[in-house]
């Protein structure tokens, strides 16, 4: 007899709810939607929060918080690019720590972690590796200062090695890191 082909659902209690938040828009976003072009530009190199980006963090902040979901929330991990960080800190950093309305200023990346849910930056949560300069990281140590709230113990290089000057990841690699990070 055929064992039944429903998938097999564990109980809530031994479950986690993983909810992916995408970065909000970086500089390379608007530069990228004028002239595609623009995205290999160094000026752009780990782009961060553009103005409007800082305001739909802070959005999502506040439905976050309005909604009780912060309190449920056990853990937030992000890419070590620039941009997701500053969006994971605004979003679910502690209250009061970081204003971006007053520019994109990497420098307003700390905050507290007081009150908040751990936030660890784990390398295999990155956007598509290769040629664009935006997509690159900062050194960990260089991350380490900007983001005190943010752990790193996950990431072994302080160099950005998975990052390529003369190749873009295909959609089979991105797919293999993907499902290496979620084995993780």
């Amino acid at each position: 007899m055929d064992a039944d082909p429903a998938p097999f659902l564990y109980p809530l209690e031994h479950s986690k709810i993983l909810h992916l938040v995408r970065h909000a828009q970086g500089t390379h976003n608007v530069a990228g939607e004028k002239d595609h072009n623009a995205l290999l530009s160094p000026e752009y190199f780990d782009a961060h929060l553009s103005p409007l980006g800082w305001q739909q963090a802070g959005d999502l902040r506040k439905q976050v918080h309005a909604s009780g979901q912060l309190r449920r929330i056990d853990l937030v991990i992000t890419s070590p690019l620039c941009r997701a960080m500053q969006t994971a800190t605004q979003v679910f950093g502690s209250e009061g720590q970081i204003d971006g309305s007053k520019g994109a200023n990497i420098d307003n990346s700390g905050i507290s972690s007081l009150k908040c849910p751990p936030i660890v930056a784990a390398e295999l949560c990155r956007e598509r590796l290769g040629v664009h300069p935006c997509d690159k990281r900062r050194t960990i140590s260089e991350n380490r200062s900007r983001f005190p709230a943010i752990d790193f113990s996950l990431i072994e290089s302080d160099e950005d090695i998975l990052w390529k000057t003369d190749a873009r990841e295909t959609d089979e690699e991105i797919a293999a890191r993907g499902l290496e990070f979620m084995s993780w």
